[in-house]
């Protein structure tokens, strides 16, 4: 794959992490083909870094994202002055969704309930079977990731970890787990970046090719 192999070239330290991301992007586009979507959550960084993801998902990214003949002719006919500019200028998205971005829903569970389970009470609320959870955390041990993690499998959907070296507590909730070699928070976040990169630029090519 070549967003992959040129990921390992540029990063070599990433290269035992190649048949986990493989694995995740594998993940991803079933899901996407299915009608799924992507739920991702982290906090401090991660949760910085989930927007990012969403970001790259939801519009184009390295490559046009042309709207399919069908959406830009609905779009023409729900209104014929509105409809033909927004079926030249929107694109074509791979559905994600930052839990952490849900504010009102987050102070109100926290200050309610707990604030340790908001992302598994979102992760309940949004996700459905076939979609996929990411959970990022540099140590591997949030409390609140590996909650919804656990949320996320007992409502049948997939799930990915996003971690440092050890894995730390969420790996065994994790159906695919990308390990990236490093130890310290800011390391672990600075190969985050491309990894995720990596898999947004691989599913856009599969998609949109």
């Amino acid at each position: 794959m070549k967003h992959l192999d040129e990921l390992v070239a540029r990063y070599p330290a990433l290269a035992p992490c190649q048949p986990a991301v493989e694995a995740a992007f594998r993940t991803l586009t079933e899901s996407w083909a299915a009608g799924g979507k992507l739920l991702v959550c982290g906090n401090g960084g991660s949760a910085a870094d989930a927007d990012h993801i969403v970001g790259e998902l939801m519009k184009g990214y390295l490559s046009p994202r042309p709207l399919a003949e069908e959406v830009r002719a609905r779009l023409c006919a729900a209104d014929p002055q509105l409809g033909p500019v927004l079926a030249q200028k929107l694109q074509a998205a791979l559905p994600a969704i930052n839990l952490a971005a849900a504010s009102a829903l987050g102070t109100a569970f926290g200050n309610d309930v707990s604030a340790e389970l908001f992302f598994a009470q979102a992760a309940l609320g949004y996700g459905r079977k076939g979609d996929v959870l990411m959970g990022i955390s540099t140590s591997g041990k949030a409390a609140n990731v590996r909650a919804a993690l656990c949320a996320a499998r007992a409502n049948g959907l997939k799930t990915i970890g996003l971690t440092g070296r050890s894995g730390g507590t969420m790996a065994g909730l994790c159906d695919v787990i990308i390990r990236v070699p490093a130890d310290h928070t800011f390391e672990v976040q600075e190969l985050h970046l491309p990894v995720y990169h990596c898999l947004c630029a691989m599913a856009e090519a599969h998609f949109f090719p």
